[in-house]
């Protein structure tokens, strides 16, 4: 258990969390959220040991494990695979031990600890979770240091993962991942062995991986059971019924203030008086609930063109001449279209928005646009870009007075105000602003000219649950096309009603929603598995002898197959069997007195855990193989 008691935390004489006590029993999944700002980070740090507590405690069984990702990790050339792997500490002390111990019964010792850790899948369990988080199984083996920013993310991501600690903290999980790799995630996280604690905006993962909620606001914690929407009702309905207690506790007041302020000074009855004055003070106050001002924000409303704004016919567009990211795309865009593009990552979703955009030109065939088309364009580097020495009100004036010429002040800080900036926030430096407000500062920027088509790549990177809905609200009230690339599936749901599907250099409409979009992933998922076993397979077959002649491979016969598995199922036991009486053998007392004997042990047990791992693989192939034939003649 997760005991956190009394805490209280200061920075700069600014209170950040104040006596906030809450329990995590083992196994849970706990969903930690709140407004930006609130808390939750410095609420992990202080779990985790970085921050230490101004009051307070915070205690962890002393068994078990803690875990989380690093941002530190050196940046290296070595494979990405031994990465994820070297960063179990013990098994990387001990495989390393395993080659460099001398001592036969210490040896013993190791290898025992490395069945227990389950050393022999070690490798494939690290494979599955970098192929989950989006590597290719060609790209296990590149250096750490060739990747970007955002993939060194995913891999610590992997490295967290791999280790499954008791207790596992995970910070916004989802920031440098794609669609594909969150529905993975998602189901991952959902059934994680030991209890997790998890930072996150996307309303959707909090509902299918969290059984708790810990939500931080004003300075305090309050767990809620059950996932994100259960929070939200519950919440709702707590704080009406608190409000029907206030107001019932202040009618109360105003009665008995009413009594004493009458009968005070009339000799009969100021003992009466006297005791309710009494009871006044000693009433224990119900706070009334502050309504806070919900954040919403519009788009302004674009005249209404002809359809289509844009038409694509035959387009190559990329970056090389003759190397094209996106091949033959042929599509139009209306003024009701509201479209996700969807697919991995690399596969050309920001080269589509950026030609669109008309930022690149097509290499190939033709675009047609609408001679009064305006295209309001966000990107997720923008906020990269900004001066943040300037104001967003000075940045939304000199826009506008590039535009539109001499611009009034009421003018501009109206166009602000449509996106929740006060005057004092308008005249804040922008280096002042937080990620979300900054976000919501490019989308008064794209927007002041109402234009008919919004490109949206990744809007929601630095957006609270609050603004991510206020942003769907938005969309959902703007009569002007929508293109959205999002990673986040509430934002997909809620917005897009058609589905364009970009993969293998091409652009295609999806038939169907993101839940059949869901599976659809999975099955790529699954062939793209059993293509790669099926390769890996062909390269490890012994070639036949010379003398031998060769034989065509036999089509897949029913009987042979399940013979197959019968024999596999036999040698899986006979092998568990080995391995386990060859452990009896290492466990008991003078076994390693003989260091000739201790050593061929070894060796054999190391040789039938190999063995017994091959014999599963074929296994679980044969069985996978039997299962897609039976679904065909279902």
């Amino acid at each position: 258990m997760l005991s956190v008691s009394n805490l209280t935390y200061r920075v700069g004489g600014r209170t950040i969390l104040e006596e906030c006590s809450v329990n995590i029993m083992d196994g849970w999944k706990v969903g930690v959220v709140g407004a930006n700002g609130a808390g939750k980070s410095t609420l992990f740090k202080l779990i985790s040991g970085d921050l230490h507590p101004d009051a307070g405690h915070i205690k962890l069984n002393e068994r078990q494990t803690f875990g989380m990702v690093r941002q530190d990790i050196p940046v290296t050339d070595t494979p990405i695979i031994d990465i994820v792997i070297h960063a179990h500490t013990e098994l990387s002390e001990l495989l390393h031990a395993a080659e460099t111990e001398t001592d036969p019964y210490k040896i013993g010792d190791i290898h025992m600890r490395l069945a227990e850790l389950d050393a022999y899948t070690a490798a494939s369990r690290a494979a599955i979770l970098l192929t989950g988080l989006g590597f290719a199984d060609d790209q296990l083996r590149a250096p750490f240091n060739a990747l970007s920013g955002g993939w060194r993310m995913r891999v610590a991501l992997a490295a967290a993962l791999f280790v499954q600690p008791d207790v596992l903290l995970l910070d916004e999980p989802t920031n440098h991942l794609d669609l594909e790799a969150i529905m993975w995630l998602e189901d991952y996280l959902a059934n994680y062995p030991h209890t997790l604690l998890v930072i996150s905006h996307d309303r959707e993962l909090l509902n299918i991986c969290a059984d708790h909620i810990v939500h931080v606001e004003k300075q305090k914690v309050v767990l809620y059971t059950g996932n994100y929407d259960t929070f939200e009702r519950e919440r709702a309905e707590r704080l009406m019924h608190q409000q029907a207690q206030f107001e019932k506790q202040q009618a109360q007041r105003a009665h008995m203030q009413a009594f004493v302020d009458r009968f005070r000074a009339k000799a009969s009855k100021a003992r009466q008086a006297q005791s309710r004055m009494k009871a006044l003070e000693k009433m224990d106050l119900v706070d009334a609930v502050i309504a806070s001002r919900g954040l919403r924000f519009s788009f302004p409303q674009p005249e209404e063109l002809s359809s289509p704004l844009i038409a694509m016919r035959g387009v190559d567009v990329g970056y090389t001449e003759g190397n094209p990211i996106l091949r033959r795309v042929s599509h139009n865009i209306d003024m009701d279209d509201r479209i996700a593009l969807m697919g991995a990552n690399g596969n050309g979703k920001s080269t589509l928005i950026k030609l669109i955009a008309g930022k690149l030109g097509a290499m190939q065939g033709e675009v047609v646009r609408s001679g009064k088309l305006r295209i309001g364009y966000f990107s997720q580097h923008q906020t990269e870009e900004l001066d943040v020495t300037s104001t967003p009100y000075l940045e939304m004036y000199r826009l506008m007075e590039r535009k539109t010429g001499n611009v009034k002040e009421s003018v501009v800080r109206a166009k602000l105000g449509q996106f929740h900036f006060s005057k004092d926030l308008a005249d804040n430096t922008i280096a002042s602003l937080s990620g979300g407000e900054k976000a919501r500062l490019l989308f008064a920027i794209m927007s002041f000219d109402a234009p008919h088509i919004l490109l949206l790549d990744e809007p929601t990177n630095h957006l609270d649950i609050d603004a991510r809905q206020a942003l769907i609200q938005a969309l959902n009230g703007y009569d002007g096309a929508v293109i959205i690339v999002s990673h986040d599936p509430g934002m997909v749901e809620r917005v897009a009603d058609r589905l364009w599907l970009v993969h293998d250099g091409e652009v295609t409409n999806f038939d169907g929603d993101l839940a059949d979009y869901r599976r659809f992933v999975i099955q790529q998922r699954r062939d793209r598995r059993s293509k790669e076993r099926a390769g890996r397979q062909k390269d490890t077959e012994t070639p036949a002898p010379a003398e031998a002649p060769v034989q065509t491979a036999p089509p897949v016969n029913l009987s042979a197959l399940r013979k197959r598995i019968e024999k596999a199922e036999k040698d899986i036991a006979k092998l568990t069997a080995q391995k386990d009486k060859l452990e009896t053998d290492m466990a008991a007392p003078g076994f390693y007195a003989d260091a000739a004997r201790a050593a061929a042990a070894q060796k054999e047990h190391t040789a039938a855990c190999e063995k017994l791992a091959a014999a599963e693989v074929l296994w679980l192939e044969d069985q996978a193989l039997l299962e897609a034939q039976a679904a065909r003649k279902a």
